[in-house]
C-alpha cells in the first residue's frame, strides 16, 4: 500500500507504507489513515530524521569496511535507508521554509 505526503510548499512524496511508518516513527508520529505534521513540529522532525540518516550512514560505512576487508575487495553499495529518506527530508525542509504543514493519507 502507498502513502502520499502532501504540502502546498512541495510536490507530493509517495512511498510504501512500511517506509512511511518507519519514517514517521522516527519523528515521533504514528501512521494513521490520515495525519499531519504541523509546521511548528518540523524543526524537531528534521533534526530527528537527519540524526537517523547520519547514524545509518555510519553503520553502513562500518559494515562495508568490515566486509570489504574480510572479502579482500570493495562491495557494491546498495540503496539504503538514507537514500530512501532524502525525498521526505527535502519535503520537511521545504515545508519549514514556507511555514507549511504536511498532510498524509492512505
Amino acid at each position: 500500500m502507498l502513502v502520499t505526503f502532501q504540502s502546498p510548499a512541495t510536490p507530493d512524496v509517495i512511498m510504501l507504507r512500511d517506509l512511511a511508518q518507519y519514517l514517521l516513527g522516527l519523528i515521533g508520529k504514528r501512521l494513521d489513515n490520515q495525519g499531519v505534521i504541523a509546521h511548528d513540529d518540523l524543526p524537531e522532525a528534521i533534526r530527528r530524521l537527519e540524526a537517523a540518516i547520519v547514524d545509518d550512514r555510519q553503520t553502513a560505512a562500518a559494515y562495508e569496511t568490515s566486509t570489504a576487508s574480510k572479502a579482500g575487495h570493495h562491495q557494491h553499495q546498495h540503496a539504503g535507508f538514507s537514500q530512501r529518506a532524502w525525498p521526505f527530508l527535502d519535503m520537511l525542509r521545504e515545508a519549514r521554509r514556507h511555514d507549511a504543514d504536511i498532510l498524509w493519507g492512505l
